[in-house]
C-alpha cells in the first residue's frame, strides 16, 4: 500500500482477513486537550473583560448616560414630542422627562431617575445656548424631531480621570473622550 493513501491496513500483509479502515478526524485525546486548552484560555481571560466593562465607574455612568440619551432622542421621533434630559449636580441624578407631563408624573420621573455610581460626578455641563453650568439642575431638550440641542457633559472620577460626552445634535449621536474637553461659546 501506498504511504499516501487515506487508508490503513489492518492485519498485515501475510493476515488472511486484510480489512481497509478509512482514518478521518481527531482522536479523543486531541478534543479533550483542544476543549481543555479554550477552557483555560477563557478562565483566565474572562474575569480581566468582566472587570474592564463592568467595575470602572466611569464607564459605567458614561454607558448609562448614553443610553438615556439614546432612549430620549428615541422617544422624542417616535411620540412627536420634546423630551428634556435632567442633571442634578447637587444629587448626582440624571433624569428624562417629556412636555406632556403633569407635575406628578414628573416628580415621579425625578425620583426614578438614575444615581451615578460612587466616586463619579457631574463635573459642569456645557450648553451652545447658555455656557457652562457647574452646580445645580441643568437641562438638555431635545425637539419632536430628536435634534438635540449641542451640548458636553463633563464627568470625572475619584481618581481624576475626567471625560468628556460630546452630544451631536442631528446626528444623535455620543461621542465619548477620555479627556476633559472644554468648549468656547
Amino acid at each position: 500500500m501506498s504511504s499516501a493513501s487515506p487508508y490503513v491496513l489492518i492485519g498485515g500483509t501475510h493476515s488472511a482477513k486484510h480489512i481497509l479502515v478509512q482514518m478521518r478526524g481527531y482522536t479523543l485525546i486531541e478534543l479533550i486537550v483542544v476543549v481543555a486548552l479554550i477552557g483555560m484560555m477563557l478562565g483566565v481571560s474572562t474575569p480581566k473583560i468582566r472587570d474592564a466593562l463592568f467595575t470602572d465607574p466611569l464607564k459605567g455612568t458614561a454607558r448609562k448616560m448614553v443610553g438615556l440619551i439614546h432612549e430620549a432622542r428615541n422617544e422624542s421621533i417616535r411620540m412627536h414630542e420634546a423630551h428634556t434630559l435632567y442633571m442634578d449636580m447637587g444629587s448626582n441624578r440624571f433624569w428624562m422627562d417629556r412636555a406632556a407631563m403633569n407635575d406628578e408624573e414628573m416628580n415621579m420621573a425625578r425620583k426614578n431617575g438614575h444615581a451615578l455610581s460612587d466616586g463619579v460626578e457631574i463635573q459642569d455641563v456645557w450648553l451652545a445656548s447658555k455656557g457652562k453650568k457647574s452646580a445645580g439642575e441643568t437641562q438638555i431638550c431635545l425637539n419632536e424631531k430628536g435634534y438635540i440641542q449641542p451640548s458636553a457633559i463633563h464627568l470625572s472620577c475619584e481618581d481624576g480621570r475626567q471625560w468628556t460626552l460630546v452630544l451631536s445634535p442631528f446626528l444623535g449621536k455620543v461621542k465619548i473622550l477620555e479627556k476633559y474637553v472644554d468648549f468656547v461659546p
